[in-house]
């Protein structure tokens, strides 16, 4: 994708005549079918079909676990404090264990049932904050004795009852919103919406996915900016400016056994090696006492020995399961903010999905796969909820950006990541060891990440008429108050008080998430804004969906296995909202809707004479 990652023309995927492993595409930007290609599949080292080589996925598959870290650690980390934990590292670690587990499996319901596209799935940081605004509830404050670790007996019944009722209440609260969250995805109501969101929704929704976050980025990279920067340099480097560069290494195949191969590991591997890279310096300075000692100065966090309990106390093995923590227990304030939160996962999800087909080459994903999508998220909360993660689950807008820089789009790959998030919660010493990753690090790899991704929501606009003044304003005045708003409600909490904790909860948590700001002032105004559907770039926008890629969206989006057309072929079937649209053929055929597609001038005016095809 142009827009997203500066790209040019590589050498195929798998040139075996000349034993080269890397990146191939033809000049003339066709597939092997004879059919065309999306602009952003000619700079794809794998499609969203193609299966790399098992080694290749194993490690492309870590490294989109080591993308993931940084959020999934986070969030357990965060609720420690208010779950009364910050004197319990090795309970800290038991949440860590259950949220990588937990991720796994819905990465691959994931891909497996729901959207069907590469997207890793994870704990919501849109949970958070409800989450906080419960617990600090005066029902639900921390004792006085939890705060002082020299009268924590983390081991006594006294201490576990109290940290467990309240991820009990969490728990409860997630699991009803949950249902919600289906019910909306099921239902297909999500999917008629989207019949009235365009680009105009799509790209302040997904550009202010992350760009609020550029205080959180700088805080993780201001705890050292000479690593931080160093592991920006790196990607950048190795995504960029490396990316052509064939490294020769020795492989083994079946008919030259021994041999070496020319493989494009910088533009496969950037934030692996650039965090492994970054994360031995560390250790080194770390070893050397080159950082400081003191907890308080500065650079002190990227040690690496920091979080040394965390690996010393996890246990090698510990396998997660439901109602680990005790019966859930439900609340009615619990359930409306963490239903606000919901709302604005969607918000992100439905971003992320476009997004993500977008930089893998893929079409724009049909109603009924977004509808699957949704409601697997949902089922996926559900699930976070029974397990007693404390949090949630959806799509993983920073793995989202590791597809744009890697250019590997393959769904086998997010396959592995998923099995790898099942392991890393299985093996605690693993997890705990990856969660030793310095700050910092993290930090710099948020710096590349997050402006990737808000590059490819504004790409978006590339399908509408941006010499509208109409459009100028809606884009504008969308982001900016996507911006300005949030800000202004967390300054000023106290000013939104209604006197109905519920209703101020729900309020709080809509107002301060940006994505939801952004994305509903666009929605609004460009639904009601008087435009033509060629100036809204709803025309262009409809054809990328019915465009010459149908028969690559139905095989993209289908159920696996071929359920939906093999072993479930009856018409009632196809009307559920969430179900792929085949058209029976009579005899056990399955065939293609008729779609009909008609030449069309640069104007989108069909001309005198035009032939009509259809599929």
């Amino acid at each position: 994708m142009e827009s997203a990652v500066a790209s040019c023309e590589h050498p195929d995927p798998l040139e075996r005549g000349d034993a080269v492993l890397g990146f191939h595409g033809d000049s003339q930007g066709r597939e092997k079918d004879g059919q065309p290609k999306s602009p952003s599949s000619r700079h794809l080292a794998y499609g969203i079909l193609d299966v790399p080589p098992w080694y290749l996925c194993i490690f492309l598959g870590i490294q989109h676990f080591l993308t993931a870290l940084g959020g999934l650690v986070a969030i357990p980390l965060i609720l420690a404090k208010d779950l009364c934990l910050q004197h319990d590292p090795l309970t800290q670690s038991y949440l860590i264990s259950t949220i990588f587990f937990v991720s796994g499996i819905c990465t691959l319901l994931q891909v497996f049932l729901g959207v069907r596209l590469p997207i890793v799935q994870g704990g919501t940081f849109a949970f958070l904050t409800p989450s906080l605004a419960m617990l600090s509830l005066p029902a639900w404050k921390c004792p006085e004795w939890t705060l002082n670790a020299s009268q924590v007996n983390t081991s006594s019944p006294e201490f576990t009852e109290e940290w467990q009722k309240r991820i009990r209440e969490l728990q409860g609260a997630v699991m009803v919103a949950s249902c919600v969250q289906m019910l909306v995805g099921f239902s297909g109501l999500i999917g008629f919406l989207m019949r009235f969101i365009g680009p105009l929704t799509i790209a302040p929704t997904i550009a202010l996915v992350t760009l609020p976050l550029f205080d959180s980025a700088g805080n993780d990279a201001g705890v050292h900016w000479g690593i931080a920067a160093m592991t920006a340099f790196l990607i950048v480097l190795f995504s960029q400016y490396l990316k052509n560069i064939a490294v020769p290494v020795p492989t083994y195949g079946r008919e030259k056994k021994c041999h070496t191969s020319k493989v494009y590991l910088f533009q496969v591997f950037p934030v692996l090696l650039a965090l492994c890279i970054s994360w031995l310096l560390c250790f080194v300075l770390t070893v050397t006492n080159a950082f400081p000692s003191a907890p308080t100065a500065y650079g002190y966090l990227a040690r690496t020995d920091t979080k040394g309990n965390v690996l010393s106390q996890a246990p090698w093995f510990r396998f997660p399961y439901p109602g680990q923590w005790g019966l859930p227990t439900i609340s009615l304030a619990g359930v409306f903010g963490i239903i606000a939160g919901v709302i604005s996962s969607m918000v992100e999800s439905v971003g992320d999905y476009y997004a993500c087909a977008r930089l893998v080459g893929a079409p724009p994903p049909p109603k009924h796969a977004i509808n699957r999508g949704i409601g697997i998220e949902g089922l996926g909360c559900l699930l976070a909820g029974a397990w007693g993660t404390g949090n949630g689950t959806t799509s993983y807008s920073e793995n989202v950006g590791a597809l744009g820089i890697t250019r590997v789009g393959s769904r086998m790959v997010i396959v592995t990541a998923g099995c790898v998030l099942l392991l890393m919660g299985v093996f605690g010493k693993m997890g705990a060891a990856f969660a030793t990753i310095p700050s910092p690090v993290i930090g710099g790899m948020y710096l590349v990440m997050f402006g990737i991704i808000t590059a490819v929501g504004i790409s978006n606009l590339q399908y509408v008429d941006m010499n509208s003044s109409r459009n100028i304003f809606v884009f504008g005045f969308s982001i900016y108050c996507g911006l300005a708003i949030p800000s202004w409600v967390n300054k000023n909490p106290d000013r939104l008080q209604t006197g109905i904790l519920q209703l101020d909860q729900v309020i709080q948590v809509l107002l301060t998430t940006g994505m939801f700001v952004g994305g509903f002032l666009g929605f609004l105004l460009d639904n009601t804004i008087p435009g033509s559907l060629e100036e809204r770039g709803l025309m262009t926008w409809n054809q990328v969906e019915a465009s010459e890629e149908t028969t690559k969206a139905l095989e993209v989006y289908g159920l696996p296995c071929g359920i939906d057309s093999k072993f479930c072929p009856s018409s009632c079937t196809w009307r559920l909202p969430f179900w792929p649209r085949l058209d029976h053929g009579g005899k056990g055929d399955v065939k293609v809707n008729q779609l009909t597609l008609l030449s069309q001038d640069a104007s989108g005016k069909h001309p005198k004479g035009a032939t009509e095809t259809r599929m």
